[in-house]
């Protein structure tokens, strides 16, 4: 099986299972594909190799024009989401044939995309750990503020990328190498150890360690 192949799914929940030695095995439920390929692209035609692939159907009228025409050629519905997924090696894929939960197997360490949960705007404690401030002998109203964030004359400017209050989470994360628990093919069910990035009912992208 192509390495860094994968599926598109959507995070059920966490629950636990036990294992055959009786230890207890904290999971994550994904509910992954079936994923019809939309579109294979070749080197000689698109500059690289990749299977197009599309997830969660979606009605007709919350689709626009040229989607609507570009997924109409796949000839399988329309999906809210079209994922792209590098191969060496793409001619024994073609358009319209599905990908499932069977190109994994129990036991297989995978990477898992997902976007966190958004957090909003958040302070240096709860964003980056900071200590804060003393909270006594004359400290008033600056315990759980940063600080110093400046330099003398030079150079005279705040530094870029230094850790400061802003916005929290939403953001694209991946966790790898986390084990597949099981795989449940008529439910199009996966079951992976741990927590995987992003809420209920948000979409994640499990590949194939590459």
């Amino acid at each position: 099986m192509a390495k860094n192949l994968g599926i598109l799914g959507k995070k059920l929940g966490m629950t636990r299972v036990f294992r055959e030695d009786g230890t207890v095995c904290p999971v994550t439920v994904i509910q992954a594909g079936p994923c019809p390929v939309m579109q294979v692209k070749t080197t000689d035609k698109e500059g690289y190799s990749a299977i197009q692939v599309g997830f969660d159907a979606i009605e007709e009228r919350k689709v626009g024009k040229p989607q609507k025409g570009h997924q109409a050629k796949a000839g399988k519905g329309l999906f809210r989401h079209l994922k792209e997924f590098r191969l060496k090696d793409v001619s024994e894929y073609e358009v319209g044939s599905e990908i499932t939960v069977d190109i994994f197997a129990p036991g297989e360490k995978v990477k898992v995309t997902g976007k966190s949960k958004g957090k909003g705007f958040q302070g240096v404690m709860k964003r980056w750990n900071f200590g804060g401030s003393r909270a006594s002998h004359g400290a008033e109203k600056v315990h759980r503020s940063p600080g110093s964030v400046g330099n003398a004359t030079f150079p005279g400017r705040v530094w870029k990328n230094k850790k400061m209050p802003g916005q929290m989470g939403n953001a694209r994360v991946t966790v790898s190498n986390i084990e597949i628990v099981d795989v449940r093919p008529e439910e199009n069910i996966l079951v992976v150890k741990g927590q995987v990035p992003g809420p209920k009912g948000g979409m994640v992208m499990i590949r194939k360690n590459a």
